[in-house]
């Protein structure tokens, strides 16, 4: 048997308004341009220009004019007319932190191997199976595909009918290719190629291919002392010379040279800080501070609508347009503003908390600090802080650094006091630079040496911040 119930239940849900905010709170001033240029775009009721006040003024005045027409006539056909609007462009993710942008050097890799191709004597077959082959090539310059299936390929795709061993007489002819070490199949193959250009006369490059050639994998593993005993060598001197021959090579040839595409990394802050005698002035990057407002002819409109005799379908259809315009409108500037304000405190908060780090610009000054104590300070939620915090740059006269920067756990030491996590980064970077590098310090006796410095630290916590610093561990770090 059915039955009818009602139940009541409270949820919550964002106002576009809202969501509008947090999506622009997220996107860097790098994008924030581009984004209001693609509303601006979209919305005729939106303009750029004027002072912030005017546009304020304006605003409220066409509020104003919305709550008188549509208590007097439209409203029966003015009701919750939001849902038209559609926000457009939502930014980046949370979780991006910087913007990349490909910027074009010239050739790319293929094009740049190809025309080498054409220098040297190939008939038209060969030349198939040349640039099959260059087609096959990773960015970083390798080409890990099988011969086996490129040959399939070549048969499928192009019904060109070849076998291994004429497709790796080819891909011999593409090595010897510019840049020096191109078209290798692993990096054993790649550091031999490069070594075969150098002086073949030269007794250090003789004994680097030696290395290279018979005992790679002891060198991956920097086992000096059987490779000494393996190529029967005397001399330390002479492996120390032929092992540093060998790390000089490029690992990753697609990478190099000014005709290959390169993808540049560039940052454009958000905040710019300047230590005026010690009084510490802290401002928005121009780019986050857009001059926009509400079109008054679009609100004229709107009034002249309201006041016509005429109530057709034509003619509320063309007032619930306006009006969504230019709701839309005054909900950009809105979030705008608040998008800017949000960006100040929460920044003034971090400069606040870590005063001493931004007098001096002094590593060990930065005290430990998570998301909660800004967000706490700001009365705001930590999720607003993370949006702010994960995709913001700030420029300071001791460089420029991304706000999660200063974010960092807390180590205790003998005193009692919490550091920063960040100071024992830089302590451990220290002792590496001054370890002996025949006798590498491993994560047990480096967490014996920061507890004599008086951090209190596990082993476990030494290896996590060795590895988030890029530090290899000890064995790998050894040298001759």
């Amino acid at each position: 048997m059915q039955k009818l119930s009602l139940t009541q239940s409270l949820q919550q849900k964002l106002s576009p308004q809202q969501i509008q905010f947090i999506k622009l709170l997220q996107v860097p001033t790098a994008e924030l341009e581009t984004r209001i240029e693609e509303e601006l775009e979209v919305n005729p009721a939106l303009e750029e220009g004027g002072e912030e006040k005017e546009a304020e003024e304006q605003a409220e005045d066409y509020e104003e004019d919305i709550e008188i027409s549509a208590s007097e006539n439209i409203e029966d056909y003015l009701q919750d007319d939001y849902a038209g609007y559609k926000m457009q462009g939502d930014g980046g993710k949370p979780d991006e932190e910087e913007n990349t942008r490909p910027l074009s050097a010239g050739k790319t890799l293929q094009e740049h191997l190809i025309s080498q191709l054409g220098y040297i004597k190939l008939d038209e077959r060969e030349q198939i199976l040349g640039k099959q082959l260059i087609g096959s090539i990773d960015p970083d310059g390798y080409i890990r595909r099988k011969l086996e299936a490129i040959v399939n390929d070549l048969a499928f795709s192009q019904g060109v009918e070849t076998d291994e061993e004429e497709l790796e007489n080819i891909l011999f002819k593409i090595q010897n290719f510019d840049p020096a070490g191109i078209g290798a199949r692993n990096l054993q193959e790649c550091l031999s190629l490069q070594l075969e250009r150098k002086d073949e006369e030269n007794q250090t490059v003789q004994l680097a291919k030696r290395v290279v050639d018979s005992c790679f994998n002891e060198f991956s593993k920097k086992h000096y002392n059987k490779i000494a005993r393996k190529l029967d060598l005397q001399h330390e001197d002479e492996l120390r010379e032929a092992i540093y021959l060998i790390t000089k090579l490029n690992p990753k040839p697609g990478g190099t040279g000014d005709e290959v595409t390169k993808t540049v990394q560039y940052v454009i802050p958000d905040f710019i800080l300047v230590n005026n005698n010690d009084e510490i002035e802290l401002s928005l990057n121009s780019g986050n501070a857009p001059q926009l407002k509400v079109s008054q002819s679009y609100a004229d409109m709107l009034d002249a609508y309201d006041k016509s005799d005429k109530k057709d379908k034509k003619l509320k259809e063309t007032v619930s347009f306006i009006k969504q315009k230019l709701d839309s409108a005054k909900w950009f500037i809105d979030a705008i503003y608040q998008r800017q304000q949000t960006l100040l405190n929460t920044m003034q908060a971090i400069i606040n908390f870590q005063y001493d780090y931004f007098l001096e610009g002094d590593e060990s000054k930065l005290k430990p600090m998570i998301l909660k104590d800004i967000a706490e300070k700001i009365n705001m939620d930590i999720s607003t802080v993370s949006r702010v915090a994960s995709s913001k740059h700030i420029q300071t006269e001791f460089g420029v650094f991304p706000l999660k920067y200063f974010f960092s756990e807390g180590i205790s030491t003998d005193s009692g006091e919490d550091v920063s996590s960040r100071e024992v980064k830089s302590k451990m970077k220290e002792l590496i630079e001054q370890e002996d590098k025949t006798k590498p310090l491993s994560d047990e006796k480096m967490e014996r040496a920061l507890k004599e410095s008086g951090y209190n630290i596990a082993r476990r916590t030494v290896a996590k911040y060795r590895e988030q610093l890029g530090i290899p561990v000890a064995r790998l770090r050894k040298q001759l």
